[in-house]
């Protein structure tokens, strides 16, 4: 994965309150568990990020 951007997200408190409740039965930080939710839903999607030559 490239480096990694900053930005802010905004979530309704019940959305967030159930993501950190996830996160947390996963043993995840809430930003790992956003990042998961993403990549996975990226993957179904078949939009996943190509890898870089040599990597």
């Amino acid at each position: 994965m490239g480096q990694k951007k900053a930005f802010a997200l905004r979530l309704n408190e019940d959305m967030l309150k159930a993501i950190e409740k996830w996160a947390a039965d996963e043993f995840r930080s809430t930003n790992g568990q956003i990042e998961y939710m993403l990549m996975k839903s990226l993957r179904e999607a078949k939009r996943e990020p190509r890898k870089k030559d040599g990597a």
